[in-house]
């Protein structure tokens, strides 16, 4: 994908980001929305599909009139390559918040992974975190979660089409999951560990497809709001307003 195509911005657009660590998606949404910011005039910018702020990876920006696309592109697929830490469980089921329980990960083999990861592939009913934006009586969860209000979540219908092992070097399980939209993979991690009868979180992650849409054609942030002022002085002879 050539992704300097002279494409008007501010008449809409669906732009390909790698998204920085501990950055949040509505981070980045800020960012090129202040780039893209004009004299007198309004820009709608959005994403389709969250990330968390320990996350990196692929997050698609529509702007102007692609915003409108933004519901159909959330309906994608996804696929992600991460790590899942064995023998501990945090609150937030990844790294943001501290270790709360540790477990004896000796007896854990190679081939108990293996088949573990193999067990998820299907349709199936999964709980969100805590820990997340799903919002709960209009407020979203993870702030309730930080408050110390215990919090229920209700199970959503997902589908786990692959999950690859890649690497193992325990207590760290190096994989690929290839999921439709919905899926938590902190969940997941925690719905690993306990099906090997320990624990687990998510150590990283990052998102390498949205559907077609590939982690290889995006921009780097910073290189995206250097071609968005490059644009503003070409098409809007911005330095002279």
């Amino acid at each position: 994908m050539d992704k300097e195509l002279g494409i008007n911005l501010w008449e809409g657009a669906m732009l390909l980001v790698d998204k920085p660590a501990t950055w949040t998606s509505f981070d980045v949404v800020n960012k090129i929305r202040y780039a893209l910011k004009l004299p007198k005039k309004k820009l709608k910018v959005g994403h389709a599909g969250t990330l968390d702020p320990l996350a990196t990876g692929l997050l698609i920006i529509c702007t102007g009139k692609f915003t409108k696309k933004i519901n159909d592109l959330q309906g994608l697929d996804k696929v992600y390559d991460g790590i899942i830490h064995l023998g501990a469980t945090t609150p937030s089921y990844d790294a943001e918040t501290a270790v709360d329980e540790t477990f004896d990960i000796t007896s854990i083999s190679n081939t108990d992974i293996e088949q573990c990861a193999t067990s998820f592939i299907g349709p199936q009913e999964q709980i969100p975190p805590a820990h997340s934006a799903v919002k709960i009586d209009g407020q979203r969860a993870y702030k309730l979660a930080r408050e110390g209000q215990t919090v229920e979540m209700k199970k959503r219908t997902i589908e786990l089409y692959d999950f690859k092992i890649l690497n193992i070097t325990l207590p760290e399980v190096h994989f690929e999951v290839h999921c439709s939209k919905g899926t938590y993979i902190r969940s997941l991690a925690y719905d690993f560990g306990r099906r090997l009868n320990n624990g687990g979180y998510l150590q990283t992650l990052r998102r390498t497809k949205i559907g077609d849409f590939d982690l290889k054609d995006a921009w780097q942030l910073d290189e995206l709001i250097d071609y968005i002022n490059d644009q503003k002085e070409l098409l809007f002879d911005y330095k002279r307003r």
